[in-house]
């Protein structure tokens, strides 16, 4: 067991011991600052309990609102004003393309894009930039135009040029203070504003800095063509010097190695297809060889097919007209001697004219087959010899072709270098040019899209802006102090307070009787909110223990007059009316008052029979309630602690079981003596009362502790003289206002805010 919890009894589990609608014992609900502890799961944020909170301090809250809000206005009225006029700018990325050409200065691709923008910006709020406006407009000349800043040179001594950069530094510092560069989301629109107690120096500073930036950038932009140009000078006149000693060098060595080169030169720039006169005749020879074989092969396979079939056969043959004539006037003739041969005999004359006609057809178109035979031969021997020549001279010339590429390695290597030095130069001079032309055209990707005009409102302050600062403000302010008073609350006000401060479950919440109102009449009206709350503490204590209510019960408190013996007198009384035989038993040997309460006489009780001069049966009395008995303290011993400590109270506790169902004993305050400790280690369980507002946390902390070493079974706390019209408690009305069958306005009233009637 920790030092810091009270002594719980641990037999009892949480569900048995209070019903639904009850604070169950050993839960811990609405922990500081709005969260919620539960046995079973994480903490969970209450914003119930910071509504009562606010609620409770309502009235600290709503003045710390009112008095941010009076300052936040007081001062707002008190600012100066300040105007704001803004100039608007386009940046593009790339400036229009006058020439199809690179410009000298590097070029943004898109996903240099956003460094470009972020590069622009920062030239916007550079010294430099704003050195040139303060130039431009003479802002820093005399103490005259600083002043129209809004702001002056404090006097001292110095020389004239001291004073003069002192100004200067003056207006730089204050013109970049008061500068704003805001871009515009999804455009490339920038809006240059500047801010000033005067709309037109702001109009004026705006639009200083919307110009100068154009001029700068136009003033990059020309200093770098300068610095191109005079590096393309310099390197033009390098590249120029070595092609003229590149161009002597391989003239000589061409001259020197009889290397005569012909072709074209098609851009005439001097470089060109060129060859020399063996190359050229070389290409051309093999190309009429290489044709030459062509020629061969064809006029061999002609005449190996000539070879190979009958002459007559020979597609040459077929395809000439005298030999299809004569193959037609053939046919003919055969045809006519097959015909008449039918009709007359071979030998007749005319058939024998008709043979004599075919065999000279045959023989005509023999000899044209041989003429046809012979030329394709003579072809393939033209062919073969023309291809034997031309392969003849193409060899001799190969000879002369690698002698003078032996001859052409350094010639070749000296016009490569001329032709590289030719390029180079040639494009030095027409980048010069470019250059020369975009210097005197100075292109520019900065445009004024809208010149700053003189505000006619102010833009600071901002009167609804401050008061909802103030507000806000004023509200966390008030929260802070809500916050820092709840943590320095000492006192037990809630049934939240108990369970959260105290770690005790409450059993019973008692309201505040009405001014004027006794207790004994609250409780003699059994409809009343009063007796309503002992009634729902009956049923938490019937509910505390697997068995129902203990069998002996201690009612104590921190300190007298918190309600224990009222609690006492109540429990008691409302565990009669149920029909349960009750002891009432006042234990309070040193302040003993419930004999007033019951209205019975005080000459002998507790203190007689803990003693030993009197009997169980000799210190009873009877009370107006039927089940309901009473035991009064007797006279006043000199050591109470003696005799709580004795056996007598555990033989007396022991008898009282045999005669009643409960015995109800109301005991001492637990602070500074030892009576209620004594008592709570022998009594079935303890009620632990608590004052709403009345007892501190220190006080009720230190009294669950003594109870705790006296081995005290704590049943749960109950909170008297609780106001529920001044304080509000998690929504549950503890007003227990019943008029069961009353047509009384309050009934009404009651019935409308949904209590029971």
């Amino acid at each position: 067991m920790s030092a810091d919890k009270p002594f719980v009894d641990e037999r009892i589990t949480p569900s048995q011991r209070a019903p639904a609608g009850f604070a169950p014992v050993g839960i811990l609900q609405a922990d500081q600052g709005g969260w919620a502890a539960d046995e079973d799961g994480p903490p969970v944020f209450d914003l119930a309990a910071y509504w009562r909170l606010a609620l409770k301090h309502r009235v600290l809250v709503i003045a710390c609102f009112l008095s941010a809000l009076a300052i936040g206005a007081a001062l707002t009225l008190l600012m100066t004003p300040i105007y704001t006029a803004q100039a608007t700018l386009q940046i593009d990325r790339e400036s229009a393309r006058v020439f199809n050409s690179e410009d000298v200065t590097p070029r943004e691709n898109l996903s240099q894009g956003e460094d470009f923008y972020q590069t622009q910006y920062g030239l916007l709020r550079s010294r430099s930039l704003t050195e040139r406006v303060v130039d431009s407009l003479g802002l820093a000349s005399s103490d005259q135009a600083l002043a129209s800043l809004e702001v002056t040179l404090p006097d001292g001594e110095g020389s004239a040029a001291d004073r003069a950069r002192a100004r200067r530094e003056l207006a730089i510092k204050t013109i970049q203070d008061n500068l704003s560069v805001a871009p515009i989301r999804g455009s490339r629109l920038v809006a240059v504003g500047y801010d000033s107690p005067n709309p037109e120096v702001a109009a004026r500073v705006a639009n200083a800095f919307a110009e100068n930036f154009i001029q700068a950038n136009l003033d990059r932009k020309y200093e770098s063509s300068s610095y191109a140009r005079e590096f393309l000078e310099e390197r033009i006149a390098q590249t120029k010097e070595r092609l003229e000693d590149a161009e002597r060098q391989l003239v000589d060595y061409a001259t020197a190695q009889q290397i005569i080169n012909v072709g074209d030169n098609e851009d005439g720039s001097g470089v060109g297809t060129t060859q020399s006169l063996t190359s050229n005749d070389l290409v051309a020879i093999n190309s009429s060889l290489a044709e030459a074989k062509a020629t061969r092969t064809a006029a061999e396979q002609r005449w190996r097919a000539a070879q190979a079939s009958s002459v007559l056969n020979l597609p040459e043959v077929l395809a000439n007209g005298s030999a299809q004539r004569l193959i037609e006037q053939r046919a003919t003739l055969t045809a006519e001697y097959q015909q008449k041969l039918s009709q007359y005999q071979p030998d007749y004359p005319e058939m024998v004219s008709l043979r004599a006609q075919i065999t000279e057809a045959d023989g005509q178109l023999q000899a044209l087959a041989n003429n046809i035979r012979s030329s394709i031969r003579n072809q393939y021997t033209v062919a073969l010899n023309n291809e034997r020549a031309l392969q003849a001279q193409v060899n001799g010339l190969k000879n002369d072709v690698l002698d003078l590429r032996d001859r052409s390695i350094q010639y070749n290597i000296l016009q490569r270098e001329l032709d590289t030095t030719r390029t180079l130069y040639e494009g030095l001079l027409q980048r010069y040019k470019e250059v020369g032309i975009t210097g005197d055209i100075t292109a520019n990707n900065i445009s004024i899209i809208d010149r700053a005009v003189p505000p006619t409102k102010p833009s600071k302050p901002d009167m609804l802006i401050n008061l909802a600062l103030a507000a806000l403000f004023g509200l966390g302010l008030g929260a802070v102090l809500v916050i820092a008073l709840e943590a320095l609350d000492e006192t037990v006000a809630t049934p939240d307070d108990v369970e959260r401060k105290l770690g005790v479950p409450v059993l019973g919440v008692v309201p505040l009787l009405a001014k004027g109102e006794t207790t004994a009449a609250a409780l003699a009206d059994i409809r009343s909110g009063f007796s309503e709350a002992y009634y729902s503490l009956r049923t938490a204590l019937q509910f505390s223990t697997p068995d129902g209510a203990p069998a002996s019960i201690l009612v104590s408190s921190a300190r007298p007059a918190e309600g224990k013996s009222t609690t006492a007198y109540a429990t008691a009384l409302n565990l009669a009316r149920v029909g349960k035989r009750v002891l009432l038993v006042d234990g309070d040997l040193r302040n003993p008052s419930m004999h007033r309460v019951v209205g019975v006489d005080n000459e002998k009780g507790m203190s007689n029979l803990l003693s030993g001069s009197a009997d169980l049966a000799s210190v009873v009395q009877r009370t107006r309630q039927d089940t309901l008995f009473f035991i009064p303290c007797g006279p006043l011993p000199p050591n109470p602690a003696e005799l709580w400590g004795g056996d007598r109270v555990r033989q007396f506790l022991a008898e009282c079981g045999n005669s009643f169902d409960h015995v109800v004993i109301d005991g001492p305050p637990v602070l500074g003596f030892a009576d209620a400790p004594l008592l709570a280690a022998n009594v079935g369980g303890t009620l632990f009362v608590l004052e709403s507002r009345g007892t501190r946390r220190g006080q009720a902390r230190g009294a669950l502790k003594r109870l705790r070493v006296g081995r005290a079974r704590l049943l749960g706390a109950v909170l008297t003289k609780f106001n529920t019209k001044a304080t509000v408690y998690g929504g549950y009305d503890y007003a227990y206002d019943y008029n069961y069958g009353g047509d009384s306005p309050e009934a009404e009233g009651n019935k409308s805010k949904g209590k029971r009637p």
